[in-house]
């Protein structure tokens, strides 16, 4: 059985860059494989799950 996916958008709270993404939810999370923003921020960001 696989995950439902999801629609986020990632807001860089350092640049403001924003990035909508397609992931999963699994066990509370939501997996996008997004590792960093174009400015070099890997942990400062504004995560939001989008209705599909």
């Amino acid at each position: 059985m696989t995950t439902p996916r999801v629609k986020v958008t990632i807001r860089c709270n350092r640049c403001g860059e924003k990035f909508i993404l397609r992931g999963r939810r699994e066990k509370g999370k939501i997996d996008t494989g997004f590792k960093q923003c174009l400015c070099d921020n890997a942990n400062d960001f504004e995560v939001e799950e989008l209705a599909l």
